[in-house]
């Protein structure tokens, strides 16, 4: 009999991290003259009931498999979104606060919301020249990539041939995806609420194996 020679089956390279970037549910509303609660100079909002579902959909979509860890952000949509995930594991969920969401500047609390649905002169420069900067007082599309990419390493150094739950921000999966590619910066920008990515990492090198997997959420 002739030897055969199966197709190729995807397994992360030994040593690698296996990073699934789930984005938050859906948070509550912006509203004029309101601001959110803020910590540590970022709006802050909770999870609106849509979100509460996002986060139990992604829950029973990851319950059956295996993880090694679960992360979350500073900010309290990630935490409530990983809720029934680490209970249905058993994990308790560690924080990298470099991986919370772009810092908005004058901006956060809601306004930017307000600004982009108005299409406001600095929003369109922003999305014109892929520049968080455009925003006043807002960080740099560097130093968000810088401080992403450190934190998702870090992570990544900690759990090496390990798969690890990461609950991030929709900015946040934008920039990560942006430094795995070497794309343009905002091409990744719009991971739905719910969405899950993947990134595995071996060493410095991130390799891009899945963007804004929604088949939970339909």
């Amino acid at each position: 009999m002739a030897q055969e020679y199966r197709q190729h089956v995807y397994q992360p390279p030994k040593g690698a991290a296996d990073l699934l970037l789930i984005r938050h549910g859906e948070s509550m509303p912006a509203r004029p003259g309101v601001s959110f609660p803020m910590k540590d100079g970022h709006g802050d909002p909770a999870l609106h009931p849509n979100g509460e579902a996002q986060a139990l959909a992604v829950g029973e979509r990851l319950k059956g498999e295996a993880f090694d860890a679960i992360y979350v952000t500073t900010l309290q949509r990630t935490h409530q979104t990983a809720a029934p995930l680490a209970a249905h594991l058993g994990l308790t969920p560690r924080i990298e606060a470099d991986l919370r969401e772009v810092h908005l500047g004058d901006w956060d609390g809601g306004l930017y919301r307000i600004k982009a649905a108005e299409d406001a002169p600095e929003f369109q420069r922003a999305r014109e020249n892929q520049e968080w900067g455009e925003i006043p007082g807002a960080e740099t599309t560097a130093q968000l990539q810088a401080r992403v990419r450190a934190g998702l390493l870090r992570i990544a150094q900690a759990h090496a041939d390990e798969r690890v739950a990461v609950f991030v921000h929709g900015g946040v999966i934008g920039a990560a995806m942006a430094v795995a590619s070497g794309s343009a910066p905002f091409a990744f920008t719009g991971a739905a609420n719910g969405s899950i990515s993947r990134l595995v990492i071996l060493g410095e090198v991130m390799t891009i194996r899945g963007f804004n997997d929604c088949a939970h959420l339909e």
